[in-house]
């Protein structure tokens, strides 16, 4: 029996599969993924032949999409995927979230704040950084870490938090997140709660439709 796992794509066993073949391969060339199961463990996938590049890229999405996105995995199981992919992704709560492409006024603003952060802390110790970088958040009480990469961030503590391949372990002291429509939600109540229990000093939220700052101090 077949089922429905995402909005263009089907799951079925091997068994419906072979019994419904010209019935899929319909489904494939209408750009869709089919994912083959055998004994409730996926096996394969069937996607579409194009030669078109912007329809490659987006069954590709899709499939990432379908692959990773609302994934619950362990902390190593996360580093182990992230390590192998291009796409640019968090880990929060054990859940994985995709991150889309930012707008043209969320870039415009997060490229005006680093050129003021990175001129008001030159010849400090601390040092300001911007997305896409990586930040393992250990929430208090809570083994796993949360991987997110915030728009902007301040860290403070850099020595003895980075590591040989020049990855930075440490707390930032500071991180703002511009918000948009795909993330609002979670920059507002999911990564509050994990900057908030982390040791994350404080938290700045900008709103461009509204016109405004929200700053959290922990």
């Amino acid at each position: 029996m077949a089922s429905n796992d995402y909005s263009k794509g089907v799951v079925v066993t091997a068994t419906e599969l072979k019994q419904n073949l010209g019935k899929y391969l319909n489904h494939v060339e209408e750009l869709n993924d089919v994912v083959i199961t055998k004994n409730g463990t996926k096996i394969a996938r069937l996607t579409p032949y194009v030669t078109d590049i912007e329809q490659y890229f987006t069954v590709r999405e899709n499939a990432m999409d379908y692959q990773y996105g609302g994934k619950k995995v362990s902390y190593e199981e996360f580093m182990e995927i992230y390590e192998k992919s291009s796409l640019r992704m968090e880990l929060i709560n054990g859940e994985i979230y995709l991150l889309a492409s930012p707008t043209i006024g969320h870039q415009e603003i997060l490229g005006r704040l680093h050129l003021t952060y990175n001129a008001y802390f030159k010849g400090k110790q601390c040092r300001v950084f911007l997305a896409p970088f990586d930040v393992h958040f250990h929430k208090k009480d809570i083994k796993e870490p949360d991987v997110m990469q915030p728009d902007l961030l301040v860290a403070c503590d850099l020595d003895n938090n980075v590591t040989e391949k020049g990855r930075y372990m440490g707390t930032p002291t500071l991180v703002i997140e511009i918000l948009s429509d795909s993330t609002r939600t979670k920059d507002l109540i999911t990564k509050l709660n994990t900057y908030a229990t982390s040791g994350v000093e404080e938290y700045w939220i900008i709103d461009e439709k509204q016109g405004m700052i929200t700053i959290y101090s922990f």
